[in-house]
């Protein structure tokens, strides 16, 4: 990771103009939204307990309200309230950052990228299929792609090491979790709540979910081989190149140099990392973990390895101090991003927007029925980035609405996924996103141009696997 001072949040165009500073960017949508409050009829739906005691909607409960129109005070105390409100994953992304800065200072991640570089060294492109098909897998089981987090501290001296750059790395971690995310074979959030407010059998429809994540996991492998392909050989024409200059000091010529060797200690305490792992996993499928509960193991493990590996206390509070700095902006940017829904539900119109746009996929031919719900869901998750939230807010609604349209109850789940899935990794409001990047030190900016050729790509496949549940009527 880079010190944020060195992280780009602006770029330049040849006629002068410069794309603005992500702050000023989310500032500028959550004015925005503030002022639909005055041109929006406010709304609300009446709220009532969803699966697993979780707060959902009555679909049929729609009301207008009296409006109310944020105020300059209320618009003033968003952004304050959206970091209380993302208080735990703002707290989660400086753990993040503290822990990785102790296993950094151990060496034992330096030591372990540096034999991972040296066995990949001959095919070192078959390391982006195989990571990515690892971390999909994990994701789609316990939907949690805020992983990416935990992955790209690791990925960027690995890929900078064989020659690529920190935009692989940063793919790499991201594509692969939002892919799996998407495909949702067993996510709980998304599938699992969906099914059961549709009424489904949970995780109905396996088959077809696989021949989804098969594909969109393959296609974003080739897509990343082939950008990772063109920085081997032209390392300038890199998204990165600037940004990574440092990192090529420190990692690029890393196998020239004599394989690191790791002492007893440092071998004791890499040895319980697999622990800790598998505690993160029971903890997240069998406990119902989220950020909160992992960000206290994080705690602890980076204490525990790195005691075990000779640091002093001190050390290790150096350390985590040192990687609270480094991903400083990124937990900002989470606070800014949720001022956006703050606003949105404050003036009452978020169940408005939700309503309308349920109401335009209702006029829609029945052809088009399926298509329009994942553009629906699309735009809903720029004002709802959180997977489970939206399906509690969006499926109350789209499952009895599928059944008048002619569309089956699971395609509507299935363009929930896409519309809902791949944006997660494109739009400024995610918060884990917009963290992720930070701590990789790649901008947003050049990130959507890195990635939207691929987003047009998956929204393009996600039409294709809609059509043809919809005109075989897919049941699962």
């Amino acid at each position: 990771m880079e010190p944020e001072k060195q992280v780009s949040t602006t770029v330049k165009k040849k006629n002068g103009w410069n794309m603005p500073h992500i702050y000023v960017l989310l500032f500028l949508i959550s004015g925005v939204s503030a002022i639909l409050t005055y041109i929006i009829p406010a709304g609300t739906f009446e709220r009532v307990e969803g699966p697993n005691g979780r707060e959902s909607i009555n679909p049929d409960s729609f009301t207008e309200i009296e409006a109310t129109p944020l105020s300059f005070m209320d618009f003033m105390l968003a952004i304050p309230r959206g970091m209380s409100d993302a208080s735990e994953i703002i707290f989660f992304t400086f753990i993040i950052g503290g822990m990785f800065m102790v296993l950094r200072r151990t060496e034992i991640i330096e030591i372990g990228v540096d034999r991972l570089a040296r066995k990949f060294k001959k095919q070192s492109i078959l390391i982006i299929p195989v990571l990515i098909t690892v971390f999909a897998t994990v994701a789609t089981t316990i939907g949690t792609p805020e992983l990416a987090l935990v992955y790209i501290p690791v990925l960027i001296p690995l890929c900078v090491s064989l020659g690529y750059d920190s935009m692989t790395a940063t793919a790499i971690a991201l594509i692969s979790t939002a892919l799996g995310f998407t495909a949702g074979v067993m996510n709980p959030g998304t599938v699992g709540i969906s099914q059961q407010i549709a009424g489904l059998d949970t995780y109905s429809g396996f088959g077809l979910r696989v021949v989804v994540l098969i594909t969109i996991v393959l296609i974003g492998s080739l897509y990343v081989m082939r950008y990772a392909r063109r920085i081997k050989a032209n390392p300038e024409k890199s998204f990165t190149y600037t940004e990574d200059e440092e990192k090529r000091l420190t990692f690029k010529d890393a196998l020239q140099l004599p394989a690191k060797q790791m002492n007893k200690r440092q071998m004791a305490a890499i040895s319980t990392l697999p622990i800790f792992f598998v505690i993160v996993v029971y903890g997240v499928t069998q406990l119902g973990w989220f950020m909160l509960e992992m960000s206290g193991l994080f705690i602890f493990m980076g204490t525990i390895v790195g005691m075990i590996a000779g640091l002093s206390i001190t050390k290790i509070c150096e350390a985590f101090t040192e990687g609270f700095r480094e991903v400083l902006m990124g937990a900002i940017i989470i606070g800014i991003a949720r001022s956006v829904a703050i606003v949105l539900e404050d003036g009452q119109i978020m169940d408005s927007i939700v309503f309308g746009l349920g109401s335009i996929v209702g006029q829609l031919p029945s052809t088009l029925t399926a298509l329009g719900m994942m553009v629906v869901q699309l735009v809903i998750n720029f004002f709802i980035p959180s997977g489970s939230g939206q399906a509690l807010v969006t499926m109350p609604i789209m499952a009895p609405l599928a059944d008048i349209v002619g569309v089956t109850r699971q395609t509507a789940i299935l363009a929930f996924q896409f519309g809902d899935g791949f944006a997660h990794i494109l739009f400024p409001t995610s918060g884990y996103f917009m963290a992720a990047l930070v701590v990789a030190g790649v901008s947003w900016s050049k990130w959507v141009r890195f990635f939207i050729p691929l987003f047009v790509i998956y929204m393009l496949v996600g039409t294709v696997f809609l059509i043809y549940a919809q005109v075989t009527g897919w049941t699962g």
